[in-house]
C-alpha cells in the first residue's frame, strides 16, 4: 500500500492553526468555520498572527469583535467548536513571544512559531552578520525560552508552530523543550516543515504530533492529506498525531 493509499484512511478531526482577515486570511471567522463545518471537522481554532507582527499582526483590542463573530458564526454551525487563539510570535527576549502575561486570558488557545517582520525576533542572517552554529543556537534558544518562560508564568503554548522554518534549528533540542512541556510539534500544510527528516529528528523523543492546514484561504480549511504523507514517509507512527483518526473507526 502506498503512503497515498495510507492516508485516504485517515480523516481530520480538528484544526486549529487558521487565518482570517483580521490578519492577512482571505475569510472571514464565518468562511472559515464553515469550511471546517463542510469537511466535519469537531473543532476549529481562527490562530491569526501575533500583534507583534508590523506587517498583518492581529490587534489585539479586536478580541471582543472576533468573539462576536465566533458567537454568530456557533449559531450558523452549532456542530463546530470554535476557539479563539494566535499564533504568537517567537522573540529573542523575555516574554519570549510578542503577547502580554495579561492577554493569555482572553484566548482559548495559544500557538507560537517564529516569522520575519517582528520586532526582535531576529532579521534575515545576513543583515545580523550571523551565519552557522551562531544563528542556529540563537534561533533554537527562541523558541525553547519561549516554551519554557510560559509554563514558568503558568501558560501554556499549545502547538509550536513549523519548527524549522525560516532559518536553522537544532530540531532534537527542540523536541526535548518539546516533550518537557507537553507542546505538540506541528506538520504544517503552508510550510513544508516539519520536514521528514525533521520528524525523524524529532519522532525518538516523547512528543506528539499535529497536522495543521496554517490555512489563509478558507478552501484549505481542513486539509491534511499531504502533510500525513509526509509523515507517512518519515516512518511516524500515525497514532502519534493527535487530530487523525481511522475513517472506519469514527
Amino acid at each position: 500500500m502506498t503512503d497515498k493509499e495510507k492516508a485516504a484512511k485517515y480523516r481530520m478531526l480538528w484544526d486549529h492553526h487558521t487565518h482570517t482577515t483580521y490578519s492577512h486570511g482571505k475569510g472571514s471567522i464565518l468562511d472559515n468555520v464553515k469550511a471546517a463545518h463542510d469537511r466535519g471537522l469537531q473543532s476549529i481554532a481562527i490562530t491569526d498572527h501575533g500583534p507583534g507582527n508590523f506587517c498583518y499582526g492581529m490587534k489585539m483590542e479586536r478580541i471582543p469583535e472576533m468573539r462576536a463573530d465566533i458567537l454568530e458564526a456557533g449559531k450558523v454551525y452549532p456542530d463546530v467548536k470554535v476557539l479563539l487563539g494566535v499564533e504568537a510570535n517567537t522573540i529573542r527576549r523575555s516574554p519570549y513571544l510578542d503577547i502580554a502575561d495579561d492577554e493569555w486570558d482572553k484566548l482559548d488557545i495559544v500557538l507560537a512559531g517564529f516569522h520575519f517582520a517582528v520586532l526582535g525576533s531576529g532579521m534575515i542572517p545576513n543583515r545580523m552578520g550571523l551565519k552557522g552554529r551562531r544563528l542556529l543556537a540563537q534561533n533554537t534558544d527562541m523558541i525553547v525560552n519561549a516554551l519554557f518562560h510560559a509554563e514558568e508564568c503558568g501558560h501554556h503554548i499549545e502547538i509550536l508552530t513549523h519548527p524549522g522554518d525560516k532559518g536553522p534549528f537544532d530540531i532534537r533540542e527542540i523536541a526535548r523543550a518539546c516533550e518537557k512541556t507537553g507542546t505538540l510539534m506541528e506538520i504544517n500544510g503552508k510550510h513544508p516543515h516539519l520536514t521528514a527528516e525533521e520528524i525523524r529528528m524529532a519522532a525518538p523523543f516523547d512528543v506528539r504530533f499535529v497536522i495543521s492546514s496554517d490555512a489563509h484561504i478558507p478552501g484549505n480549511v481542513g486539509r491534511f492529506e499531504p502533510q500525513l504523507m509526509r509523515a507517512l514517509e518519515a516512518g511516524l507512527d500515525p497514532e502519534r498525531i493527535v487530530n487523525i483518526s481511522v475513517k472506519e473507526e469514527m
